[in-house]
């Protein structure tokens, strides 16, 4: 069965739309309007092995918030979404990604349950081009909620910026892709003593 997930989001500030097959090759078509996101995305998707694509118009004059933040809304639905049952999956994923001087640990459970703890060095530089390096945190938030996923990303130390964020996207995409893949070993079962997730 496939495991892809589509949703459109419109609202008066942006319109979205994601599509996201957790089975591919990690080709991307990403446009958001905000380069240095759509660097991250790209990167969630080729490092995920997730086929994935994000078109997002949004109130660019305002700022990027709302940009951002609607796009990780509706790819946490979608990624929600292309989870289908959950029956077979690892359930649990997790990776340590350096990138020169900065390192970003991330792990996930796919539980049903959205919590997410994360850290991050502070006093990092407050932009990267036109994106908001303090918008990170509130990304995940956002993809959490929607996802309905515990996250815990921890970046323990790190200087640059660009670094400091593109670990957490790479470790966080490996982390996805370990946690979504199908388990061999657990063919129709689902990963949980509660029978449900």
């Amino acid at each position: 069965m496939s495991r892809i997930g589509r949703v459109e989001r419109t609202t008066k500030e942006t319109a979205v739309l994601v599509e996201i097959d957790l089975d591919g090759t990690g080709r991307t078509d990403i446009a958001t309007g905000v380069g240095f996101y759509d660097h991250m995305l790209d990167q969630l998707g080729r490092h995920g092995l997730f086929d994935l694509t994000v078109k997002t118009d949004g109130d660019l004059h305002i700022d990027s918030h709302h940009t951002i933040e609607d796009t990780a809304l509706a790819l946490g639905a979608a990624f929600r979404q292309a989870l289908g049952d959950k029956v077979g999956i690892y359930r649990f994923g997790n990776c340590t990604v350096p990138l020169d001087e900065s390192l970003a640990q991330v792990t996930v459970d796919l539980s049903g349950r959205p919590y997410l703890v994360h850290t991050e060095p502070e006093n990092m530089a407050p932009m990267i081009g036109a994106y908001d390096t303090t918008m990170t945190r509130h990304i995940l938030e956002s993809f959490v909620a929607q996802a309905q996923i515990a996250l815990h990303v921890h970046v323990p130390y790190g200087r640059n910026a660009h670094h400091i964020v593109e670990c957490q996207f790479k470790a966080l995409a490996r982390a996805l892709r370990y946690a979504s893949e199908r388990d061999p070993r657990a063919a129709g079962i689902l990963p949980s003593t509660k029978g449900a997730l």
